[in-house]
């Protein structure tokens, strides 16, 4: 009888072997699309009628290869490969941990700061091509940028030192991963379980350098018991990360809460060389007014975001973050 050992070891080594030739089959196909755009954009500018000849040429050359090396190649695949080319032009930079899928799902990102950031995190996070598609459809970019400051969303790991509290804190959250349609009446404890039920999903949202504590976490004083909702900590900014969900529109009961239970998390949980502790109150709705006249306006350790239960449209979210931008605008002035 085989020991268990031994055939974990062969399966290890076989497991790997297939992961290494699929990695290396996949950025031989990239490559191999990349060349051909390139090589379908030189014949196109040698063409005496651009427009006309592209059009010829990729119709007539779909159809040879086509029939030669079967489905993949049909003319509106050969024009995405001729994008690709276009859009990533310098060879030496396509990233081998990106698939022909992830690339063409990147081809769909018109603005190239949000298209690099999107490059950068695929290859470092390892986000699955569903996980990028996601990130995209939700404005995940975006909803970074559109936190209270706005110097870092690209997060350099190498410049770590550099990073605040708000270049990670998004406004809204998409929790449609969680399955809850709204409104339904669902209950803080109800969100807070499915949250838990699909963490890993969670986690992706919160974004980089997040990992989870606890869950009704408890803090315990001389007089009194308290539970915070949920307790992450982030490696990034070497902080911890408290979360406390509400179910209806902020108030200001909600953000005096939040603050007591960062003050008494500073003072009896911190540990030596952490940074200050953070504070997000997940709501479902914000009103700007409670903001503007809180201890949020000031506090820069304090934070307030909406989270939607569903996927709302790319018109919507964009809606939403244009509100955000115009808000932060005028709170800026208002320093100034």
């Amino acid at each position: 009888m085989l020991k268990k050992s031994f055939l974990s070891d062969i399966r290890n080594m076989l497991s790997t072997a297939r992961q290494k030739a699929y990695a290396a089959i996949n950025s031989t196909m990239v490559e191999a699309y990349w060349l051909i755009g390139k090589r379908v954009v030189e014949e196109e500018q040698n063409g005496k009628e651009k427009a006309d000849y592209g059009t010829f040429l990729i119709k007539e050359l779909a159809k040879h290869l086509t029939e030669e090396f079967g489905k993949g190649f049909d003319e509106r695949e050969l024009r995405r490969m001729r994008q690709f080319f276009l859009t990533f032009p310098i060879r030496d930079a396509l990233r081998p941990e990106l698939s022909w899928t992830h690339y063409r799902i990147l081809l769909r990102v018109e603005s190239p700061t949000a298209r690099d950031y999107y490059v950068t995190e695929v290859a470092a996070q390892s986000w699955s091509t569903r996980q990028l598609e996601r990130n995209i459809n939700t404005l995940y970019y975006e909803r970074l940028l559109s936190t209270q400051n706005k110097r870092a969303a690209l997060i350099d790991e190498q410049d770590m030192e550099k990073i605040s509290s708000s270049d990670i804190i998004k406004n809204p959250y998409v929790l449609e991963f969680l399955g809850m349609q709204w409104p339904t009446g669902y209950s803080e404890s109800e969100i807070e379980s499915a949250i838990i039920n699909n963490l890993q999903s969670f986690l992706l949202e919160l974004g980089k350098g997040f990992s989870f504590v606890g869950r009704q976490y408890r803090i315990k004083t001389d007089t009194k018991v308290f539970y915070i909702d949920l307790v992450f900590y982030n490696y990034i900014l070497k902080c911890f990360v408290l979360i406390d969900l509400k179910i209806n529109e902020l108030t200001h009961q909600d953000i005096g809460q939040m603050d007591m239970y960062v003050r008494m998390f500073e003072d009896l949980k911190k540990t030596e060389g952490d940074n200050p502790t953070i504070g997000i109150i997940l709501c479902a709705e914000k009103d700007h007014t409670i903001v503007k006249y809180s201890i949020l306006e000031e506090n820069k350790q304090l934070f307030a975001s909406k989270y939607r239960l569903v996927l709302p449209t790319e018109e919507e979210l964009r809606a939403e973050l244009e509100r955000e931008k115009q808000l932060i605008h005028e709170q800026i002035t208002r320093k100034e």
